[in-house]
């Protein structure tokens, strides 16, 4: 891969997606050097491996003997190191450009949708893995069990990559099978509406040229529009050709039964330590491609029922004077219904707390009434400022304090309070907190607001 790159630089390289590719470029011998705009564990991580990081963005950061440059997403042409690179005449990629080259060489499947991508991606490396197949695995996320947290290195001939949708970067993938989790409203700084998503997502389905699995999910309205070759349907619905049924949810844990359609067999039962209705459905898309790549379902069944999640998705962080402490990536209003429900099942008598940080004006902004809508499903909620998303489209002129005022507006009882910054959400959480019994207090967003979970657990008794 990349034969004639032996020295990349990476912009944008602490990123979850771009620490991992920086991470296969090390195992592949190459001379990597990158920036980004803070230090991170990530970084300080790259360092370790003998990557050569700096911290802030600057043209000296970039020598003329780089071979190739791979920016992220969110680094526009006017960052002084790819403006540095043009003047030197560096080739220069983003990061699902390079991914799509590496996913050229594998077999390759990739995990597209808009919820539960990085818990499915995990899972099915993890399958596959058990199966024997020595799969490599790249993941936007850390998963406990692999060495190298956000990558899996194998030896195999299957790649399990995430393919994300924002500015259709999944169609720059080639892939053998594609496992669909779902289709909504989203990233709407990019995509006209929902129709306009939907046709990106035929696009690349399209690109399977019949001689691939989709791997969808039956419950998923909008996935069941697409024209698809040869589907494989998973989930609740009782046409789903690998169906869970009597979902069963106790303190801790849930179980489910688990059949197939052809042929027709009850594959038996899965008790998992995640929670949601939506954990079940990823357990089951990786469940349905590792099956039908030929993993056993008993091998399934094994890994499913000893795996505790992934970093930032429904993550038991801790204790905080007495209160459990969950941190969540989640920042969609489908994400934050369902991890409420979630920590509402297996918390059954617990007050649930949100605290939910809005990541990026525009999506604020598209999905309004929908934010208000769920922000109100938990007993509190605090709401920090909205997170501003460097190289994305930030008008900002919407703020956190509107969605307050919108809800008290709707609900005048409601449990909300506005926080200008993490600071202050802290504060406004421990005049919450400080009174009550026990409380569940989910740490919500994909912004910088997992640092308020990890300090809330550093203070924890």
């Amino acid at each position: 891969m990349f034969p004639h790159a032996k020295k990349i630089h990476m912009i944008g390289i602490g990123g979850i997606g771009m620490s991992a590719l920086a991470k296969l470029f090390l195992h592949l011998e190459k001379e990597v050097s990158g920036s980004d705009a803070h230090a991170s564990a990530f970084t300080e991580d790259l360092v370790r491996r003998r990557a050569r990081v700096h911290e802030g963005h600057n043209a000296s950061h970039l020598a003329d003997t780089t071979h190739l440059v791979i920016y992220s997403s969110a680094i526009p042409e006017t960052n002084p190191e790819r403006q540095q690179a043009a003047t030197f005449g560096i080739p220069q990629m983003s990061y699902a450009q390079a991914l799509g080259e590496i996913t050229k060489h594998y077999s390759t499947i990739v995990v597209t949708g808009t919820h539960g991508k990085s818990t499915t991606t995990a899972l099915l490396g993890l399958m596959l893995e058990a199966g024997g197949y020595d799969p490599t695995v790249l993941v936007g996320s850390v998963v406990p069990g692999f060495a190298d947290g956000n990558l899996r290195l194998g030896k195999g001939r299957f790649f399990v990559v995430e393919g994300c949708e924002h500015q259709a970067n999944m169609l720059n993938l080639e892939p053998e099978m594609i496992v669909l989790t779902s289709i909504e409203k989203d990233h709407l700084d990019y995509y006209r509406d929902l129709e306009h998503i939907r046709e990106t997502f035929q696009t690349f389905v399209d690109k399977l040229s019949h001689k691939g699995l989709v791997i969808l999910n039956a419950d998923d309205a909008v996935s069941n529009t697409l024209g698809v070759q040869h589907a494989v349907q998973y989930g609740f619905n009782s046409t789903a050709h690998y169906r869970a049924q009597d979902r069963q949810t106790q303190s801790g844990s849930q179980r489910v039964s688990v059949s197939r359609q052809v042929p027709p067999e009850n594959l038996g039962e899965m008790t998992l330590n995640i929670p949601g209705a939506f954990n079940v459905s990823n357990v089951l898309a990786a469940t349905a491609a590792a099956m039908e790549l030929g993993v056993p379902f008993e091998v399934c069944q094994r890994v499913a029922e000893s795996f505790n999640g992934i970093w930032r998705r429904f993550e038991r962080v801790g204790t905080w004077q007495g209160h459990e402490v969950i941190s969540d990536y989640g920042h969609h209003p489908t994400a934050i219904r369902a991890t409420v429900q979630a920590a509402r099942e297996f918390f059954p008598d617990k007050k649930i707390v949100l605290c939910f940080q809005p990541h990026q004006h525009s999506r604020t902004a598209a999905l309004f009434d929908e934010f208000v809508e769920a922000l109100q499903s938990a007993d509190v909620t605090v709401i920090p400022e909205i997170y501003r998303v460097e190289g994305r489209t930030e008008t900002q002129d919407v703020s956190s304090r509107d969605l307050v005022e919108k809800i008290l507006e709707l609900s005048p009882d409601s449990s909300v309070h506005y926080a200008e910054h993490l600071e202050h959400a802290k504060m406004v959480l421990e005049n919450l907190c400080s009174d009550s019994g026990p409380c569940i207090v989910v740490i919500q967003g994909a912004g910088n607001i997992d640092d308020l979970a990890r300090n809330l657990k550093d203070l924890g008794t």
